[in-house]
């Protein structure tokens, strides 16, 4: 349906350009848009109209017309003056009209279509049917690349991305819950990752400069086949709540970057929690971490186990850097300056984060 003031602007400016006076109303004889007088007619002659046969009429200088949806009549459309600019101004109003219906009804019915298609509720001979009747191409290449956003009930986010990327360039914007605006994305043939990445980072930015919101964002795999979609969409999801446990500084995640996280993520609680015994056994699990030993850790490990650059940027004594890494070994139980035991280490820290976050989803 379209909305009164889609209607209204486009009526408006065709009154205003022609200077001819325009009104539209539903069946029921209630003005949607047009000059404020609502005196062309009694309404007992707009219903009359509505119900007749005919799909135009002139009474005194108003001329009547009916806008159709499907040979249905939908809304009526009067024109004011008695002259044949006004007749055929009023014509043009209608096809005008009728233009914005056929659009507006497109548009629902791809969203509909995507939304159905990305949450697995079509049959694989309906997915390639409707494609079919909604001109949407099968076999391109396309990404889903999703934008998770902290205000359930702020719409901003969604009309902005559908201003960046447009229906005229392939792309489509929609939908499937309150906290998520889904971009499928249109690509072309041999477009890299890193394409795809810079675009996620271009999103990033434009919300925050923009919109001002803080958003994240997280892509899946290139889908080849418009069937594919909805595996793009799961691996966008995954990549969305994988980064959240372990990659919480970085605002774009990429389902094929998602690294030992996606692995530690689809584990079972159970299994995680056996090997957090093993590896520490009745040592104390590293769980809470003060901010000064979990940023010389994440150092350490950045500079791939250098002592002797970490603590140039960290800014101390090597001795001190030694002295916390010694501190952590007897606690934990780990060398973090031997390989196995850092990358044990490393892990460990991780499977912890993931279990604090089952532990917030009960």
């Amino acid at each position: 349906m379209i909305s009164a003031q889609t209607i209204k602007s486009s009526i408006e400016e065709l009154s205003t350009i022609t200077k001819v006076e325009l009104c539209v109303m539903d069946l029921s004889g209630e003005v949607i848009a047009g000059n404020s007088e609502k005196d062309f007619l009694d309404i007992s002659i707009i219903t009359s109209f509505a119900n007749s046969p005919v799909d135009s009429q002139v009474i005194g200088d108003v001329h009547l017309f009916k806008v159709m949806d499907d040979g249905e009549p939908m809304y009526v459309l009067l024109a004011k003056g008695d002259s044949e600019h006004a007749y055929m101004v009023g014509k043009i109003g209608v096809s005008q009209l009728q233009n914005l219906i056929v659009a507006y009804k497109e548009r629902f019915d791809r969203n509909n279509f995507f939304q159905n298609l990305l949450l697995d509720n079509m049959l694989l001979i309906d997915v390639y049917n409707r494609a079919k009747k909604l001109k949407i191409e099968v076999n391109a290449p396309r990404v889903i690349i999703l934008v998770e956003t902290r205000n359930a009930v702020d719409n901003s986010a969604q009309e902005l991305l559908s201003s960046m990327y447009g229906n005229h360039s392939g792309d489509f914007v929609t939908a499937v819950d309150e906290n998520s605006v889904i971009l499928i994305k249109s690509l072309s043939k041999g477009q890299s990752y890193e394409e795809v990445g810079h675009i996620a980072e271009t999103i990033v930015d434009m919300m925050n400069t923009e919109a001002m919101l803080n958003v994240r964002v997280a892509y899946g795999m290139v889908a080849e086949d418009l069937k594919d979609l909805s595996k793009s969409y799961k691996e966008a999801k995954m990549a969305l709540e994988v980064g959240k446990i372990f990659y919480a500084e970085k605002l774009v995640n990429a389902y094929n970057t998602l690294g030992i996280g996606r692995l530690i993520y689809q584990l079972p609680e159970s299994l995680c929690r056996i090997f957090i015994d093993e590896i520490f056994g009745g040592k104390e699990v590293p769980d809470n971490l003060d901010e000064e030993t979990l940023n010389t850790i994440n150092k350490f490990f950045e500079n791939n186990l250098n002592v002797s650059e970490t603590s140039r940027q960290l800014f101390v004594h090597r001795n001190t850097l030694v002295y916390r890494i010694e501190k952590l070994e007897k606690s934990s139980g780990l060398d973090v300056r031997k390989f196995d035991d850092a990358l044990t280490f490393k892990i460990a820290l991780m499977v912890i984060n993931y279990m604090k976050y089952l532990e917030g989803k009960k």
